[in-house]
């Protein structure tokens, strides 16, 4: 019995964000994310949606509130927009969900995303590709127990966390002859009920949700970038320096 209710709850588990071998390599083709983790203002608008529409469900645990002043955010302003108010600057990025209530609901409790851009890369693109992809593919599903499908990851666990946003989709098909048999082929969407946002808006908000996950993956990536520069440089000097220290010692010798 207890090996069964564990098995249960790995393949919830499975069932949520965290991608199986074979779902990433079934599903459509993954969209490429639009990702600069150079740009303050998008990383700082990823980081609304992510608290706003990801942490109640999701923690990132190996992220701390007061690591986003690298994003160009203040204390104040992290403290007032970004964080609950029995949370304190110092603290990780914790779900507000009840763990014991989320196995309840879900089998297990949703994933960490502190890491999900980075590890979630497959055949398809990046991690970051798949994640945006998966945003923009939810279509209601009643057949679902949550009512929601996704064209990225058939048969998800996970319901669409933005579709107030997005609104609601049908996905729409063409069948085409391969093999002798018919297949039908995602050709795009038609709208069943308006989000708050319009496609294009809705579209560079997950760009930007993405963006900051990636970001959030690896924060030091920028100042590492920073540093290979200067150090390429010094390098670059430096040979500069030892040639010509190099050509004036040998200069006399016949």
């Amino acid at each position: 019995m207890k090996f069964h209710k564990k098995l249960v709850a790995g393949l919830m588990l499975a069932a949520n964000l965290v991608i199986s071998a074979h779902a990433a390599s079934g599903g459509i083709p993954w969209d490429k994310a639009p990702i600069d983790v150079t740009n303050q203002a998008s990383l700082q608008n990823g980081a609304r949606i992510f608290v706003n529409y990801c942490l109640s469900c999701h923690s990132a645990a190996f992220m701390r509130y007061n690591r986003l002043q690298d994003i160009g955010l203040t204390e104040e302003q992290i403290k007032e927009n970004l964080m609950f108010t029995t949370d304190k600057v110092g603290n990780v990025m914790k779900a507000a969900i009840d763990p014991i209530e989320a196995k309840k609901w879900f089998g297990a409790n949703p994933p960490d995303l502190t890491l999900i851009a980075r590890s979630r890369a497959g055949s398809n693109g990046t991690g970051a590709d798949y994640i945006y992809t998966l945003l923009r593919s939810y279509y209601r599903d009643p057949t679902k127990p949550t009512g929601w499908n996704n064209l990225a990851f058939p048969s998800i666990g996970m319901p669409h966390p933005l579709w107030e946003l997005q609104g609601e989709r049908k996905p729409l098909f063409e069948t085409h002859e391969s093999h002798g048999q018919q297949v039908q082929v995602h050709k795009g969407w038609e709208e069943v009920t308006p989000g708050a946002m319009t496609a294009a808006d809705y579209d560079k908000n997950v760009g930007d949700l993405v963006n900051f996950l990636q970001w959030m993956g690896e924060p030091a990536q920028n100042k590492r970038v920073k540093i290979g520069i200067f150090a390429m440089l010094f390098l670059a000097l430096f040979t500069f320096a030892a040639w010509n220290l190099n050509k004036a010692f040998w200069k006399d010798v016949k």
